[in-house]
This record gives structure tokens, C-alpha cells and sequence, in this order.
């Protein structure tokens, strides 16, 4: 197995900004334990960033319609990486559409690939990412504490969805994330 891959979705002022309409509650709160994982994991880590289309098509015509503000010129900064995050990433995958998973996280990810995924929201973007990367063979692991959705309830509910998946698809949290990462460490 490859050495796995942290992902780290879309930290982003967007979903930091009580003024958002995207706001994920509790959001301040992922800094400490995904900060602790970004530690651990060193050049292993790549982060997500969720960006509006040049020109929308299809269902997302009415879904930018719905969410005005984000097509904002002056809201550009909701887009950017949230402190303490900003400037922390060397990897970039920047992607119009709900899941980051592809070509550029495939190859980040080794062969097999391997995941571990953490950030917001748990009920769209993360596993809107899980799933095709385990449609397409990857080992995935989501770190339950070190996840926020659009609520609590939400958050319980797209990790039960996840739980369904397994083998494939792992609930993990930080600690035993951790202790892994120290297991196979000289």
C-alpha cells in the first residue's frame, strides 16, 4: 500500500465567513486537530479548494442563481484558503464541482492510491470525494473529528452513509491516524 495521501477539503474563508451562505458551524474548530494531521503527514498533504466555474452549465445555472453571493466579484476572498491554512499547502487541486477526486489527487495519492480525507463539509465535498475514489480502487479513510458538515446532524448522517462503504471506505479519527503515521515512522 502507499504511503497515504491527507486531504485536506476545502478550508476555505467560505465556509469560515458567518456571512457566507455556505457558513459550516464549528468551523474555527477543525483548525487544531487537521493542523495536527498536516503535521504528521509533512509533504504528504494536498489541499482542496472548491471554485466557481467561468461560465456555469446545466444544474449549476440555478444552483449559482440560488447562491448569488458566491459569484461575487467582492467576495473572492471567501475562495482563498483559511488562516491558519493560508500558505501551508504545497499541493493545490482546485476544482469547479463538488468532488476533488481525478487525475491530479490520483497521482499525488501513489498506487494503490490512498486517502485520508478531512476538512468540510462531510455531507458534500468529502464524500462527494470518497465515493468516486473508491469507485476507482482507492483506499479511503475519513477522519471523523477532523471533519465539520452543514450541521451536526448533517455531519452523523454522512458518516453513516460512508460507514455503509466499507472495506473500502474507512471512519478513522485523528488519534488513530496518528498512531499509524508513528507505527510505520523510523
Amino acid at each position: 500500500m502507499s504511503d497515504p495521501l491527507l486531504v485536506v477539503v476545502d478550508m476555505q474563508e467560505l465556509f469560515r465567513d458567518p456571512a457566507s451562505p455556505w457558513l459550516i458551524p464549528r468551523f474555527d474548530e477543525l483548525a487544531e486537530p487537521i493542523g495536527r494531521l498536516i503535521e504528521a503527514f509533512g509533504d504528504r498533504v494536498a489541499f482542496t479548494r472548491f471554485v466557481v466555474p467561468d461560465a456555469p452549465s446545466g444544474s449549476w445555472v440555478p444552483y449559482y442563481e440560488t447562491f448569488a453571493p458566491v459569484t461575487d466579484p467582492a467576495n473572492a476572498g471567501w475562495f482563498e484558503l483559511a488562516a491558519p491554512f493560508r500558505g501551508r499547502a504545497r499541493n493545490h487541486i482546485e476544482r469547479p464541482v463538488f468532488d476533488a477526486w481525478g487525475d491530479r489527487m490520483r497521482a499525488l495519492a501513489g498506487d494503490p492510491p490512498t486517502i485520508v480525507l478531512c476538512g468540510v463539509a462531510t455531507d458534500c465535498c468529502v464524500i462527494s470525494t470518497a465515493l468516486p475514489a473508491a469507485d476507482a480502487g482507492a483506499f479511503v479513510r475519513v477522519v471523523d473529528d477532523a471533519c465539520r458538515g452543514s450541521s451536526d446532524g448533517s455531519h452523523a448522517a454522512a458518516i453513516r452513509v460512508l460507514s455503509g462503504y466499507a472495506p473500502q471506505i474507512a471512519i478513522t479519527n485523528v488519534e488513530d491516524e496518528l498512531a499509524a503515521l508513528a507505527a510505520v515512522t523510523p
